[in-house]
């Protein structure tokens, strides 16, 4: 073994990078085994849920809705996103404008979200549940609802369950949100 005039041998040098790799190695493994942990302990759907700081913030309260119907057969992505543009373009077709936007997001438009496009119309979790109640009053008036019978049972969260999509987001945009997960 060399030592050079001034500097630590080598093999010391390289065993003290060896141990510090190490240690760098096994807390990289430990921080993964912490955050795998955080993933699979957090709540439903906040681990998942990539629109959430984007579109809206984290929601507060999140619910879980035991549909009353199946979902038909011939509901994909395009019937999704074909029921959102429909309802955009009704709100637009109004002489006003729009209190809140609709939209369809996730891999195949599974997820719906409601936000608010200005202040006071659903910053609680009142005004967010009295919009969905309008909300199930226009769906009880849809030709798919008079057909099938159930105009009078079931709910807006039905309708969008019996069209496929799997969750509800209802946001102030601000500081507020709400998540209806349909199982």
């Amino acid at each position: 073994m060399k030592v050079r005039r001034g500097a630590a041998p080598r093999l010391v040098e390289r065993s003290r990078t060896r141990t510090r790799a190490r240690g760098r190695r096994s807390t990289r493994l430990g921080a993964l085994v912490v955050l795998a942990a955080a993933i699979a302990l957090a709540p439903p759907g906040r681990a998942e849920d990539r629109h959430a700081g984007y579109y809206y913030p984290p929601p507060q309260t999140i619910e879980t809705y035991q549909p009353r119907g199946e979902t038909l057969p011939d509901s994909d992505h395009v019937r999704r996103i074909g029921f959102v543009v429909e309802l955009t373009r009704q709100m637009l077709d109004k002489p006003y404008a729009p209190e809140f936007v609709v939209f369809a997001k996730g891999e195949d438009a599974e997820k719906m979200l409601i936000v608010a496009l200005k202040d006071g119309v659903i910053d609680s979790i009142y005004r967010a549940r009295a919009l969905l109640a309008m909300l199930t009053s226009v769906a009880r008036a849809t030709p798919l609802f008079q057909e099938v019978g159930v105009a009078d049972y079931f709910t807006f969260f039905d309708l969008l369950d019996m069209m496929g999509f799997r969750q509800l987001t209802i946001s102030d945009g601000d500081g507020f949100a709400h998540q209806v997960q349909f199982e």
